[in-house]
């Protein structure tokens, strides 16, 4: 047919605008036109399905607003027109994807579009309509707001394929085709658009990954917690790099928090930091637990409300495609606290901790969030927010490994490797065996002090700081930088008592008798059963005051080599009130737990009881605690040596102690002439000929005398002259009732 030439106008009314159809005059066209061709110049042709009304002008055609624009045309614009007739063989449709968005962007809601029920609304609208890629269209769906359909992607289906038979007929992309009942309708989201999309013709949105894709595991910093990490990052994003659409489908949640506790200084913070450059998310938000809190009523329940704000906005614009909100909480336990645990009347804390339950899984729960909490004291934190859906990727983050250890010193040294300054005869490997239960922050803060020893021997000797000017070219920072820091700069808050080991045997040692050394020879094999997975060993050494038991305890746990080795003595808690030294004493257990290997010198422990003869009196609470922990066995691939000394067997035989050693060694006086002689041998305050007159002296008599006191006794002699040091000996030990002539 030829060209017929028409003006291009208005649509009547909404009703007509919302057909998707071109109106036209009946007298301009019959019934049996259904399509037509419009041209606006010779390389621009697009097809409208027509709807005629008597109300339109001749050799006018009503367009929508949409119509007009995706067709670029303009009121009273000249066009040419012709009917179109359609290929069904060529222009059948078999699937079309259409982009998805409000058509009015003020009204809009977070209500879920049913995908498959537009799909069928859709069908029903527009049978047999023609489609171009491309195209606008308004589509009304049920009572809500109007959405603008773009038309993305068409495909054509082979009817002559499929009327032969052929099962794996392919389809093929067209720019223009005719929608059938049995179309496939897709629909997609548009860029940015908050439609809330449900249903399975719901097309696959693009998905971002939420792995910032510049991102290297390699270059993470994090010595020491690749386990840990490994496991935060199964349990906590495997689920986020997956589209939605997957993650709908298996119905899971994703996990919306995460604690980390463990002693200061283990990488808590720093494995957060590196988790904030790892997502392709939002800047985390970055608060101090402190922080929250408010002197004004109800600023601190506002403070964490605004902190979920944006992540609440964007879950009701966007739902599932709302991109993720992290929320890092440093020193948790300052706000979490369990609630009624904190005095006053306020209850500041405790709605504090009602506000954040009910922002992370409270009635309306956000799914867009990561809340990552970091404590040194799990304990405190209120149980409701360790439950599953809160707070439930619970990761103690301890102290590294000789492995860990080794990465982390290499991570704090290849600035120098890199420059070169750093001697050859440093070995990370030996100081990674050197540092035993050194935290991260302190293998950085010994890093730092060998780096400070290299530095101080380059400045000059003289009465004002002067720095050689050649420090540059010669500083280098060698094993004994690091060795002088170990010794003197740096010690572990987890390491070993050695210094107040060292305090108790002073004076050494000595193997006066079989006693002394069956005690140490069992103290050998009760270490080795300690070592060796058994859990929890625990030694009494029993026996008369000054017989030297805490010496001894002292050897047992310095022979035993283990990285943590502590001393609990009642001189450290002089003053303590009961639930002051409960707490102590925990608090050396719970220390001891996070090292693999522990040792725990429990001294005097009589003392530690506030036991009194006249009454007698005792604290409870301090024996129920060590009841507790005298018993409790340590965590999974932990072992705890416990030595405990006391001067009252009896006493703790009455309160029901006795049972919960493994082993109970009796330390006993001194109490022959041979045991005495092996002392003075030992300490070489005597010559030969007056150790013999001493042994031919006390051959007959009977001793009743402690190691401690008779060494108290051979050191007063010492600072006799020769002639009187035996007289003045003997003197001493037979006035103070420690020796009797025999009979």
């Amino acid at each position: 047919m030829v060209n017929m030439r028409m003006k291009a106008g208005k649509c009547l009314t909404d009703e007509l605008s919302l057909t998707n159809c071109a109106v036209v005059n009946p007298q301009d066209f019959n019934d049996s036109v259904k399509h037509i061709e419009v041209s606006t110049s010779p390389e621009q042709c697009f097809v409208f399905t027509v709807k005629s009304h008597k109300d339109v002008l001749s050799s006018t055609i009503g367009f929508s607003l949409l119509q007009r624009k995706w067709a670029t045309l303009s009121i009273g614009q000249d066009i040419d027109v012709r009917p179109f007739e359609f290929d069904t063989n060529e222009h059948t449709l078999a699937k079309m994807i259409l982009e998805v968005d409000f058509h009015d962007k003020k009204r809009t809601n977070s209500e879920t579009y049913d995908s498959d029920a537009m799909a069928r609304e859709f069908s029903a609208q527009f049978h047999h309509q023609s489609f171009s890629v491309g195209q606008l269209l308004v589509f009304p769906f049920q009572e809500k707001p109007l959405l603008t359909l773009i038309v993305k992607e068409l495909e054509g289906a082979d009817l002559n394929a499929i009327k032969s038979g052929v099962s794996s007929a392919k389809s093929r992309e067209l720019r223009i085709g005719q929608c059938f009942p049995n179309t496939m309708i897709v629909f997609d989201k548009s860029e940015g658009s908050s439609v809330n999309l449900v249903g399975k013709s719901k097309g696959k949105t693009v998905h971002h990954s939420i792995i910032n894709p510049d991102w290297d595991f390699q270059n993470m910093g994090v010595g020491g917690l690749d386990t840990e990490f490994n496991a935060i990052f199964r349990r906590a994003f495997a689920s986020r790099i997956f589209p939605p659409e997957i993650v709908e489908q298996l119905g899971c949640k994703h996990v919306k928090g995460i604690l980390l506790y463990g002693p200061p200084g283990t990488g808590k913070t720093l494995i957060a930091r590196q988790i904030g450059k790892m997502l392709n998310a939002r800047e985390p938000k970055i608060v101090n637990g402190p922080q929250i809190l408010d002197k004004y009523v109800g600023e601190s329940e506002a403070n964490v409300r605004r902190l979920f704000a944006e992540a609440e906005d964007d879950q009701k614009r966007l739902g599932l495609d709302s991109g993720l909100h992290i929320i890092i909480l440093d020193e948790i336990d300052a706000i979490c606290k369990s609630r009624g645990s904190v005095a006053g009347a306020s209850g500041v804390h405790d709605t504090v901790v009602n506000q954040l339950l009910a922002k992370i899984d409270g009635v309306e729960p956000l799914n867009n969030i990561l809340v990552i909490g970091m404590t040194n004291r799990r304990d405190m934190i209120d149980e409701a927010l360790l439950r599953p859906g809160r707070l439930e990727v619970q990761m103690e983050i301890g102290l590294p490994s000789e492995t860990g250890r080794a990465q982390i010193l290499k991570i704090h040294t290849a600035r120098m490797r890199d420059n070169k300054k750093i001697a050859s005869d440093v070995d990370l490997q030996e100081l990674a065996v050197l540092t035993k239960n050194f935290s991260g922050a302190e293998i950085e803060g010994l890093v730092r002090a060998a780096q400070s020893t290299a530095l101080n021997r380059l400045n000059k000797a003289s009465n004002k700081v002067e720095v050689d000017p050649e420090a540059g070219e010669k500083l280098m920072v060698d094993r004994g930088d690091f060795l002088h820091a170990l010794e003197t700069d740096i010690k572990p808050a987890f390491g070993t008592s050695s210094e107040t080991l060292e305090l108790y045997i002073t004076r050494g040692i000595i193997n006066w008798g079989e006693p002394i050394r069956s005690l140490l020879e069992d103290g050998v094999i009760l270490t080795q059963q300690a070592r060796s997975g058994f859990g929890l060993v625990s030694v009494l050494l029993e026996g008369p005051p000054n017989a030297g038991k805490t010496a001894l305890a002292a050897q047992l746990a310095k022979n035993s080599e283990f990285p943590f080795i502590k001393i609990c003595s009642p001189n450290d808690m002089v003053g303590f009130s009961e639930s002051a030294k409960v707490l102590q004493i925990r608090k050396f257990f719970d220390d001891a737990y996070r090292s693999e290997l522990s040792c725990i010198l429990l001294d005097n422990i009589e003392r530690l009881l506030d036991y009194g003869a006249i009454g007698p009196r005792y604290s409870n609470a301090v024996l129920q605690a060590l009841l507790v922990l005298l018993t409790k066995q340590p965590p999974k691939g932990r072992n705890l040596l416990v030595i405990c000394t006391t001067s009252r067997r009896p006493v703790l035989e009455e309160l029901e102690m006795l049972s919960t050693f493994s082993k109970i060694f009796r330390v006993p006086n001194i109490s022959t002439c041979e045991q005495v002689i092996a002392v003075l041998e030992e300490t070489d305050v005597f010559s030969q000929s007056q150790i013999a007159a001493i042994a031919q002296k006390v051959a007959n008599g009977r001793f009743f005398v402690g190691i401690k006191q008779l060494l108290g006794m051979i050191e007063m002699a010492k600072h006799f002259d020769e002639e009187r040091r035996v007289f003045k000996f003997l003197t001493e030990l037979e006035d103070e009732g420690f020796w009797e002539l025999g009979a």
